[in-house]
């Protein structure tokens, strides 16, 4: 996308986010390249959630939890749904509870979400947040995303190693490296915030009580899109013809499968093509796919017209778990998509950028077709249209 002067200015700006540099020197100097650390990088931060609160997300159904506690010479995996006679069971330390997915339970996660808007939403995996008592963490082991490690209340101190020995603990729940040797190590007091690059070595381990805020972005492996992608084409690209061999000839080994016959299926599998257009449909689906733990209330079942009169006085904004992308005209909601003309094409492309548009930017909305996709989004849950 063409970026405007306004936008090159803002990413040269210097972020107190990201230790008083660019988005832009970040991109370029860190960015799936090596760790950063930024002391203060959310002053005075200290959480968006208590211990007891976090516990609580864990404790309902369509919230994605674990607990990992480690015990000598050993680790212990529990998946959520918890209750809390679960709680009451662990010992005093060296355990830890995660919560993935909390920004689309908590407005101020979403937030948060927000100040992150340099990198793109295509690439945004979500917010997890984990709370543990001294000595608590997930052993050392290496990740393949990006993530920033902020920290909420209490202290951890993070090991890292940029070592080449990724042998794992045998039979262990997780993978957790069996050789870690620190190479450096920081203690991250509130509002301080550590990002990782992926693949590198590295152990948090709590200090106290602590909760830790992990920011964390998408890096899907080369055979998972290559296998999506496969499975896009086949609902999408259609196929005429079959296999025909009316100059079959004899055959020696009747068990053989011919040069002609690799040949002639050959030039049939020729029919797959794809080009950049299909490259973008594709991503715009496969990376707005909800997933399988993410559910959509309905909303209160209204008529178009009073809709459209929410939408003139409040506005609209997407709903917490909604992610919604676009590539030029084309738009995908939740894995779905939908086609607009130019002219109206900027009210969405504002609405997937900033989650949120005014109730003055659609107050003159005339174009039907834009009406009647936000009427639908807003029946599934995808939208919301109340007062912020």
């Amino acid at each position: 996308m063409k970026k405007t002067p306004e936008t090159q200015a803002f990413n040269a700006q210097p972020l107190a986010l990201l230790g008083n540099i660019s988005a832009e020197q970040f991109l370029a100097e860190y960015w799936q390249k090596k760790p950063l650390l930024i002391r203060g990088a959310i002053s005075e931060f200290t959480g968006l959630l208590g211990p007891e609160e976090l516990a609580g997300l864990a404790c309902e159904d369509d919230v994605q939890s674990r607990l990992v506690i480690q015990q000598p010479k050993k680790w212990q995996v529990k998946h959520g749904v918890f209750d809390e006679d679960d709680f009451l069971k662990l010992p005093k330390k060296n355990w830890t509870l995660l919560v993935q997915g909390v920004n689309h339970h908590l407005p101020e996660a979403a937030e948060l979400l927000s100040l992150f808007n340099f990198i793109p939403h295509a690439r945004l995996d979500d917010l997890m947040v984990s709370y543990a008592p001294d000595g608590g963490g997930v052993g050392p082991h290496l990740d393949s995303y990006d993530v920033f490690l902020l920290q909420g209340q209490g202290q951890r101190l993070w090991r890292i190693s940029e070592q080449d020995d990724h042998t794992l603990v045998p039979d262990a729940p997780l993978r957790i490296l069996q050789n870690f040797e620190t190479q450096q190590e920081w203690l991250l007091e509130p509002g301080d915030m550590l990002y990782l690059p992926p693949k590198l070595a590295h152990w948090g381990i709590a200090m106290g009580d602590c909760m830790t805020y992990s920011i964390g972005f998408r890096a899907p492996s080369a055979a998972e899109l290559a296998s999506e992608f496969l499975a896009y084409l086949q609902e999408t690209k259609k196929f005429e013809g079959m296999y025909a061999d009316d100059d079959l000839g004899l055959q020696t080994h009747p068990a053989e499968i011919s040069p002609s016959m690799t040949q002639k299926v050959s030039a049939i599998l020729q029919q797959i093509k794809w080009d950049e257009s299909d490259v973008a449909q594709f991503l715009g689906r496969y990376l707005s796919e909800p997933k399988p733990d993410v559910v959509f209330e309905p909303s209160a079942k209204i008529s178009e017209k009073t809709f459209i009169d929410r939408l003139r006085k409040y506005g609209l904004q997407l709903s917490l778990k909604s992610q919604m992308l676009f590539h030029d005209e084309s738009f995908f909601m939740n894995g779905e998509h939908c086609q607009l003309s130019k002219d109206s094409s900027d009210v969405l492309k504002k609405l997937a950028d900033q989650r949120f548009i005014s109730s003055t930017e659609l107050a003159n909305i005339e174009d039907d077709t834009l009406i009647q996709i936000l009427y639908h989004w807003y029946l599934a849950g995808y939208v919301e249209s109340k007062k912020r």
